[in-house]
This record gives C-alpha cells, structure tokens and sequence, in this order.
C-alpha cells in the first residue's frame, strides 16, 4: 500500500533551516508528481510546492518562493524541501503529498515545523 513518511521538522529559529524529508513506497514513485502542504494551527492547509515527476519545472506558492526549494531523488524514492529563511508564519504541520496540487491521491501523516526564537 501506499506509505509517505515525513522526517526532518523540529524547531528553528527565524532566519534558519530546515530540511524535510518524505520517504515513499507503496508505488511507482518516478511516474508521479509530488508535493508539499502545510496546515498552520487554526488555519486551512496551504499548498506550498510541487515537482513534476522527472524533477523538472519545480513550482511554489508566492509566500515561500525563493525561500524554499523542492527537489526529488527516484532511485531512492524521496522527495525533499529545503526551507531556509525561516520565518515564525512558515510554523504549521508539512504534509508530502502523492500527485500535484488539486490532484493530490495520498497524503502522509505529517511533521510538525516550529519556527520560534
């Protein structure tokens, strides 16, 4: 069946980095899209960015474009973000997402990020 397992939260102070990661199985992971969402607390989830499934054309939404940088590894099946340039609003649970925004077909349990001095 299909699993996606995110690591990497924690704590981080504003201005600092983060590196998720989300460990698929469960199938075929090079023909897919992947993405990223976040929920914040008390508040809808968001989209944050998405990859196409040969890596290329990554996209990202406005609030954390040219902070964050998605990328992807199919041979070891795992798709990553990059976030740097922490701020305390990027605080939320980040789900990796099977499929792209609007498309998604499975998401993972999430990890919580908590940006705070």
């Amino acid at each position: 069946q299909v699993q996606l397992v995110e690591s990497g939260g924690g704590l981080a102070q504003p201005g600092g980095s983060l590196r998720l990661s989300c460990a698929a199985s469960g199938f075929t992971f090079s023909k897919y899209s992947m993405s990223w969402a976040r929920q914040a607390p008390g508040k809808g989830l968001e989209w944050v960015s998405g990859i196409y499934p040969d890596g290329s054309e990554p996209y990202y939404a406005d609030s954390v474009e040219g902070r964050f940088t998605i990328s992807r590894d199919n041979a070891k099946n795992a798709v990553y973000l990059q976030m740097n340039s922490l701020k305390p609003e990027d605080t939320a649970l980040y789900y990796c997402a099977k499929g792209p925004e609007g498309s998604v077909e499975y998401w993972g349990q999430g990890t919580q990020v908590t940006v705070s001095s």
